[in-house]
């Protein structure tokens, strides 16, 4: 299982350098993707913006959305946009695409939250026909353009997967609750009669070191506050330790997971080294 790491793009207090120092010193660790969320209403910065600015002081590493709330886009200028960020990075993107959980994000954008699932199905086959038609242009690196990963837990989600997309991101959890994803993936994979593999990534947030935790803490708290009393148990499900991490990635390698991304919860450059050295 490949290891990539996240983009601390939505911590409060990130600014320009810290992107770029970030995203150089993952590639010198050798993590395989620098990933990024999507959050409108909120203090973070644009996802797109972030990858292309990492494209630009890395060669080797992939970069991923992970993911973007796709109905919240134009199709047309959002298929534009991937494909020069294709172009811009030698064709290391992999687009994951989701309906978002957050209403408050639909609300700041005039956008009717209702539907989203419907416009996320047609924006998926809109995406492959504008870069296999290579309009709007230019035409994306990658033949056929970015790889496609779907996020949600949905059956919806899980048809539309295997109907459109390459591959399936997990939202966050333990080893069990990204197992039974999986698992749901692989039969939706199956009925649909895909030949091909199907990719299956997850994702989870850490933290390490004292001060560290107890600010990534505070954190997730304020991220994900909309959930109400969930918001706890997110915290709580923070890798703090290299023994956590460790045993979380054992954990989703057995459940037979492709690519993991850990996302930072405090923007502390050096919480890139010491992830690399807390998993060996």
């Amino acid at each position: 299982m490949r290891v990539g790491l996240g983009l601390p793009t939505t911590v409060p207090s990130v600014n320009a350098e810290l992107i770029l120092n970030w995203a150089r010193e993952a590639e010198r660790e050798k993590f395989s993707t620098l990933g990024v969320f999507d959050r409108l209403a909120y203090d973070s910065w644009d996802p797109l913006i972030a990858l292309a600015a990492a494209a630009s002081v890395t060669s080797r590493i992939g970069l991923a959305t992970a993911v973007l709330n796709g109905p919240l886009y134009n199709t047309a200028a959002l298929a534009k946009a991937l494909a020069s960020l294709d172009v811009v990075s030698n064709g290391r993107l992999v687009v994951g695409l989701a309906i978002g959980a957050r209403e408050t994000d639909y609300a700041v954008a005039g956008i009717d939250a209702r539907g989203r699932g419907q416009r996320l199905t047609e924006q998926l086959l809109a995406l492959r026909t504008h870069w296999e038609e290579g309009q709007p242009g230019p035409r994306p690196a990658q033949s056929g353009g970015p790889r496609l990963l779907v996020g949600g837990l949905s059956d919806a989600a899980f048809a539309r997967l295997a109907r459109y997309a390459h591959g399936y991101l997990h939202g966050g959890g333990p080893p069990k609750l990204f197992a039974r994803a999986a698992e749901k993936a692989r039969a939706a994979w199956t009925d649909a009669g895909r030949p091909d593999k199907l990719h299956l990534w997850g994702t989870a947030y850490y933290a390490l070191g004292q001060e560290e935790v107890e600010a990534g803490s505070r954190y997730l708290k304020d991220y994900y506050a909309f959930t109400g009393p969930f918001a706890e148990k997110v915290a709580a499900g923070l890798l703090t330790s290299s023994a956590a991490l460790r045993e979380f990635v054992q954990g989703y390698t057995d459940a037979g997971c492709d690519e993991l991304l850990l996302f930072p919860t405090v923007a502390h450059l050096s919480q890139v080294t010491r992830l690399a050295e807390a998993l060996g």
